[in-house]
């Protein structure tokens, strides 16, 4: 049996035991909208005693908030009992929960899109909120007071971005103004919470529009100062006629296509060093942006809870985005490394879309794409004829000169200059004399 067909059976033993149940949630407004819904969520005026009576298998995951997990045909479904909660003092969790009616289950829900229950044995909608309406005018608004909504769980705010992006809605204008007058507060919310909806965004349908929809309603400085701070910042024309720093970035997450979380976050995070660093001379200019931008990126993926591999890879495509500026000019070794490296694909898209959000020009982009497949017709990059330890057997202590001595070893050997572990030595040691 199909998913959907297995949580029907569900709501229909329930109902064979005397009780109400439902669909309800986002798997009913998927639904209704034409899009596979992902998970199917239940709920029921049975308790979760009763819930667990008639499915012995099944576990208590949430018991005391009403919510067991079902299992069945060994899938799971989320069955909740009709409840109400009391207040939210940390703008996250309720106070307490407590048994109730559909009625009063529906209205302690975030939008109105959101609280539509349905029926799978009838095959009908039941909508206590006006969801259907808000579905057909295609628009966000929450159930009940917006202010109100929000304070219970200030995530909310965030979701009803998250939301318009994902399913190309209007949030209602009373909703936007709620969100700016509240969007300081988003900061009690844990940064792992805000970083899930934040690369939700960016690797949705139209992350372009949802860093705009962020900017629009105030969110984006108060979770991404970083990134506001791109508003306003002009850049010449010569190379970027689309208009401002914080323009060319949103046109740049336009120009993504189902990017992963890290190359999201490196199109985002490409010209954050930018502000900081805007000269006039000449003419507008941004010394060493990237390297202060990779400076600044760091902070952001250390604050938003990215792992440390993730950090590492936003990092380095913020420090590398200018070197295909040089990229067919550079020594053959030199273009050889930066070339096979293993996240170059995500350093040549980060290079493509900067380049439509800009000036237009693949030229470059096109002849990388090229090199690189002919470089994985060739032999595998080989194996470095010395290391870091080498080094440090001479003397040297670890920095970041041994990256630069490492790399030119590795150019001599990529040139055909030397080729044994001797002829290496022998060339790091004149190295260092020369030094």
């Amino acid at each position: 049996m199909e998913h959907t067909a297995l949580a029907t059976e569900v709501v229909r033993r329930l109902r064979g035991a005397g009780f109400a149940a439902y669909f309800v949630g986002g798997c009913v407004r998927d639904h209704l909208l034409g899009r596979p819904p992902h998970d199917v969520d239940i709920v029921t005026s049975a308790s979760p005693e009763e819930v667990l009576r008639l499915f012995p298998e099944s576990v208590p995951v949430g018991a005391k908030f009403g919510v067991v997990r079902v299992r069945i045909d060994s899938r799971e479904f989320e069955v909740a009992t009709f409840r109400e909660e009391g207040p939210y003092a940390d703008g996250r969790h309720p106070s307490f929960v407590r048994f109730a009616d559909v009625q009063a289950d529906v209205q302690r829900r975030d939008f109105t899109i959101n609280g539509l229950l349905y029926d799978p044995i009838e095959g009908r909608v039941l909508d206590l909120v006006g969801g259907l309406e808000d579905l057909q005018a295609r628009l966000i608004r929450t159930i009940g007071d917006p202010r109100q909504r929000f304070s219970e769980d200030k995530l909310r705010m965030l979701r009803a971005v998250r939301l318009a992006v994902e399913l190309d809605f209007q949030i209602a204008p009373e909703v936007a103004e709620a969100i700016r007058a509240m969007a300081d507060q988003i900061t009690v919310v844990s940064a792992e919470r805000i970083r899930e909806e934040l690369v939700r965004i960016l690797t949705g349908p139209a992350p372009g529009k949802g860093l705009r929809l962020l900017h629009e309603v105030g969110l984006l400085g108060a979770i991404l100062p970083e990134v506001e701070a791109m508003v306003g910042v002009p850049q010449p024309d010569v190379f970027h006629p689309e208009g401002d720093v914080f323009t060319h970035t949103a046109l740049a997450l336009d120009h993504l296509r189902s990017p992963s979380a890290v190359l999201a976050m490196g199109v985002l995070l490409h010209d954050v060093g930018k502000p900081p660093t805007y000269t006039v001379e000449d003419r507008v200019r941004f010394p060493r942006h990237d390297e202060v931008g990779a400076e600044i990126a760091l902070k952001v993926c250390r604050r938003l809870r990215f792992s440390n591999e993730e950090t590492e890879r936003i990092v380095a495509l913020v420090r590398e985005h200018m070197r295909f500026k040089d990229l067919p000019r550079m020594r053959p070794a030199k273009a050889r490394r930066f070339l096979a490296r293993p996240d170059f694909p995500d350093h040549l898209e980060l290079h493509r879309v900067d380049c439509l959000a800009s000036h237009g020009d693949l030229s470059t982009y096109e002849w990388a794409k090229e090199a690189h497949a002919r470089l994985s017709e060739e032999e595998p990059m080989p194996r470095r004829l010395i290391t870091g330890d080498d080094l440090i057997e001479l003397g040297l202590k670890p920095g970041p000169a041994f990256r630069e001595i490492l790399s030119a070893v590795e150019d001599e050997q990529l040139e055909g200059r030397i080729s044994t572990r001797e002829e290496a030595l022998a060339f790091l040691k004149r190295l260092l004399q020369e030094r």
